[in-house]
């Protein structure tokens, strides 16, 4: 299966947060699946970072693409298509990044594993 990782669950994953759920973390260290991390993770982080907010994650900010390949997880552009989608995408979320998530995860047909109940109304599966 394949499925893309919210920020959350990524920052979750590599510093072995209990936060992250049982369920999702054995999705995500089974090697049949494949995860996708997206460059907007990349961009809330850096962006979290810069206001000081997530100093702790400062180090991925150096080469987040290599930290990420490192995990075996493989790397999601944003595309145009994914822009218009989140864009248009009606309800409640309103956080530009997770409006980014689930248009990824409807674009490219994914899973995502994050806590956010919300997107659930998206009509993609969600894995907690």
């Amino acid at each position: 299966m394949r499925a893309l990782l919210d920020t959350h669950a990524v920052l979750w994953w590599l510093s072995k947060n209990t936060a992250l759920s049982p369920m999702a973390r054995g999705f995500i260290a089974d090697t049949r699946n494949v995860i996708f991390v997206s460059a907007a993770s990349a961009w809330e982080i850096a962006t979290k970072v810069g206001i000081g907010k997530l100093q702790v994650a400062s180090e991925l900010t150096s080469d987040f693409s290599a930290h990420m390949e490192s995990e075996g997880f493989r790397l999601l552009s944003i595309s145009i298509d994914h822009g218009i989608r989140a864009g248009f995408l009606p309800g409640p979320v309103r956080d530009p990044f997770d409006r980014m998530f689930i248009a990824q995860a409807q674009a490219e047909n994914l899973a995502i594993i994050s806590n956010e109940a919300t997107f659930d109304t998206y009509g993609v599966r969600r894995v907690w």
